[in-house]
């Protein structure tokens, strides 16, 4: 963990972050979230607010730019290597494995970006989007049962993370 130029990341005493993550500057974790190894959220210029139960998984990538912050509500799952950029995800979403969200996109409640999409700058999607493409467009609205699985994968996640600081698997954990 890193400051950068009087900017402290704010983390709730539980949480997990992997020992190879990097998180720099203002980010804020929320109770019951979890960084994984390597990834990386860099709050040097504006904030990264990070809900909770919410999990960014290995390889990520989290940024903000000029004013633009990056805001992630309560229960969210970030697949590995995505990219998320200066944007908003409400509660309850899945993000897949390596998709891109880029500067002042807004994903609403209880949706799913597919592995894979990319999400151009600005654009909003309403509640409940199933999300694929390149550029991403809505295919159709989540089913309750998909809904509900977006919300078994954030707690499955801080099921596992609890399990590694119970097996004493190297994790940062601030005091």
């Amino acid at each position: 963990m890193y400051d950068f130029s009087q900017r402290y990341p704010e983390i709730h005493p539980h949480t997990f972050i992997a020992d190879s993550a990097q998180i720099i500057g203002r980010v804020i974790l929320a109770e019951g979230a979890s960084v994984w190894y390597n990834a990386v959220l860099r709050g040097d210029i504006e904030e990264i607010i990070i809900g909770e139960n919410t999990n960014i998984q290995d390889n990520c990538v989290v940024h903000v730019e000029g004013d633009l912050k990056t805001v992630m509500g309560r229960g969210i799952t970030v697949g590995h290597s995505a990219v998320i950029h200066a944007c908003t995800v409400e509660d309850n979403c899945l993000i897949g494995i390596g998709s891109v969200l880029l500067d002042g996109c807004h994903i609403s409640r209880d949706s799913l970006v597919a592995a894979g999409t990319i999400i151009p700058p600005g654009k909003k999607y309403p509640e409940r989007s199933l999300i694929m493409g390149a550029p991403g467009i809505v295919k159709r609205q989540l089913t309750p049962e998909e809904v509900e699985r977006n919300r078994e994968s954030a707690q499955r996640y801080r099921k596992y993370w609890e399990a590694y600081k119970a097996k004493g698997i190297p994790v940062y954990n601030k005091k």
